[in-house]
């Protein structure tokens, strides 16, 4: 199967049409945990469900995979290493990550999970930032006309996460050395499908959680797993807007 061509098409189409992001972290009493970030594509499918099959293989129309990209981008050494450095950086950090993916052409099913475990939360980092350097590899290799948007989903943030037992935190920085425009003028293109599209914080901790910034988070039962859904607008255009902090019980 083609999966590398395969996800970096789904990406691209992912900006064509409304998808659900949910970035779900899972944090242990001690500090370990697991990070995963899904991608619900049932638009996609419903749009693009034929193209995307014949991508993966022209004979199937159900397909349920897991792979790494460890090993994926063990085939394909020679076309990153054309890549600038800062792409092969954000490449790297998807090493250890488990792709799980599941399509059906008949149902419109596309869910995408790619997940890894973790030693301490503040390993983690941006992973859409990370993702979009995928695209990058099979890039240039037709001479199609281009789309307006790349599936580029650089916001010019870095994001960074701490946990001490007391409080955790997501904080996004913006970067000022990058130029905002080009994602600016992206977004003018896009805008209708990115305010139709959603990015979902869903965070579980190992201890009651007191408060939170953000008024809008959604409490379980236990109050030990706390949800908060964004336009995708927010993650692009004010990045910020995402930053959170989190105050646990005693």
């Amino acid at each position: 199967m083609r999966l590398l061509k395969f996800l970096s098409f789904s990406f691209l189409l992912a900006t064509l049409t409304s998808c659900t992001f949910t970035e779900n972290i899972n944090i242990t009493d001690s500090g370990t945990g697991k990070f995963s970030l899904e991608m619900d594509g049932s638009a996609l499918m419903k749009m693009a469900g034929e193209q995307l099959g014949n991508e993966v293989n022209d004979s199937k129309q159900k397909i349920d995979t897991t792979f790494s990209f460890k090993e994926m981008f063990k085939n394909k050494k020679d076309s990153i290493a054309k890549l600038s450095p800062e792409e092969q950086k954000e490449l790297k950090k998807l090493e250890n990550f488990l792709v799980n993916m599941k399509m059906n052409t008949t149902e419109n099913q596309f869910l995408l999970n790619l997940n890894s475990d973790f030693k301490n939360v503040n390993e983690l980092q941006d992973m859409m930032k990370s993702l979009s350097a995928i695209q990058n590899i099979e890039k240039n290799k037709s001479s199609d006309a281009k789309l307006p948007f790349d599936g580029n989903f650089s916001n010019n943030s870095t994001v960074s996460y701490n946990y001490d037992g007391k409080k955790f935190n997501r904080k996004v920085v913006l970067n000022p050395k990058e130029t905002i425009k080009p994602v600016a003028d992206s977004l003018g293109m896009n805008k209708m499908i990115f305010a139709s599209s959603t990015y979902i914080l869903k965070y579980n901790f190992p201890k009651k959680v007191k408060k939170v910034s953000n008024s809008n988070a959604v409490f379980s039962e236990d109050r030990k797993t706390i949800t908060i859904e964004y336009p995708f607008t927010d993650y692009m255009e004010n990045p910020t807007k995402m930053a959170l902090e989190v105050e646990f019980e005693k």
